[in-house]
């Protein structure tokens, strides 16, 4: 009978290899990635048409936002609540394995390559607060953890199993010289949350909104943040990739403005603003445009029922001392 797996696949090095060392065993391997605002599967799916398995692909955003406001096991040293998102990962994992009938879940994690969420004490609260402590193998670093249910019963050989531990990569890239691997993946991450600029524009939003949508978060991957006070701040694109995201984005609390007859930045300004703060915000926004000192700069309204138009002085003395996170 053919044994089947389930591996968390973040489509790196390491989660290759792990996927290898099974397949010399004959066990039949499907891989499955996770979406979130904060990551992708697209590296994951690359990898895995090289490698020629299926994966599956499952979108877990509305369950990591909620763990991700109060992670059980706190942050890392940015908004990376990293022991608490690879037990959701297993968690689900760990249904869809009882509901398609694999045998049992892996992954590609190394004993001691992240020092705070791959040791032996994260490792282990990561399986047992799954649910499927019982179903998860590493194949990595297997000889250096307890025996798995799946080793015990047989389904997969503990001695085709590895020992490697640790943040030097020379034994995996000895593997991926044995396997043929050529274009070897950098080491996977990707995760936003590991970003410490990202970080600080998500702490900024928290401290405005107890629970943002995912709009709100998907505006914070473009643009320089500026704060104005404690409930208002606007976003400026910074080059013409920016401008096309902040375009694309909608969301019912901002105006998206874009300069008439001048090159500059879109930018996007809370609906609620009048007065000084709308002046200031205007103001802001012209002096990053391509104008000269003292000359009329205009912003139009990009929405089609609204035709208002803003206008104010270019001046660089405008543009804010400050952002929210690296920008």
């Amino acid at each position: 009978m053919v044994r089947r797996a389930l591996g968390l696949f973040s489509g790196g090095l390491d989660s290759i290899l792990a996927v290898k060392i099974l397949q010399e065993q004959g066990i039949k391997v499907t891989a499955i990635s996770f979406v979130t605002p904060f990551f992708s599967s697209k590296k994951a799916e690359a990898s895995a048409e090289m490698l020629e398995i299926p994966i599956i692909v499952k979108d877990i955003t509305e369950k990591h936002l909620e763990m991700l406001l109060n992670p059980k096991h706190g942050y890392g040293s940015t908004m990376n609540p990293c022991i608490d998102c690879h037990t959701l990962m297993l968690k689900v994992a760990g249904g869809i394995m009882e509901e398609r009938g694999f045998d049992f879940i892996f992954t590609g994690e190394v004993l001691g390559e992240r020092p705070m969420s791959q040791n032996k004490t994260a490792l282990h609260i990561v399986a047992k607060e799954s649910g499927y402590k019982d179903s998860i193998l590493r194949p990595l670093s297997a000889k250096l953890l307890p025996e798995t249910e799946p080793e015990k019963t047989k389904k997969v050989k503990r001695s085709g199993l590895l020992e490697v531990s640790g943040r030097q990569r020379k034994k995996q890239l000895e593997m991926a010289e044995r396997y043929g691997i050529r274009d070897i993946p950098t080491p996977a991450g990707g995760c936003l949350l590991t970003d410490p600029g990202f970080s600080g524009r998500l702490k900024d939003l928290l401290r405005e909104k107890e629970k943002p949508s995912v709009r709100d978060i998907e505006l914070l991957k473009a643009g320089r943040h500026v704060r104005l006070d404690k409930n208002n701040k606007i976003i400026i694109g910074r080059n013409e990739t920016d401008n096309k995201i902040l375009a694309k984005t909608e969301n019912r609390e901002y105006l998206l403005l874009a300069p008439h007859g001048v090159k500059g930045p879109y930018c996007m300004i809370p609906r609620r603003l009048d007065g000084e703060l709308l002046d200031k915000a205007i103001k802001m926004c012209a002096s990053y445009c391509d104008a000269l000192e003292g000359k009329e700069v205009m912003f139009r309204n990009m929405e089609k029922q609204e035709k208002r138009r803003y206008k104010t002085a270019f001046s660089k003395s405008n543009r804010p001392k400050k952002f929210i996170g690296v920008v």
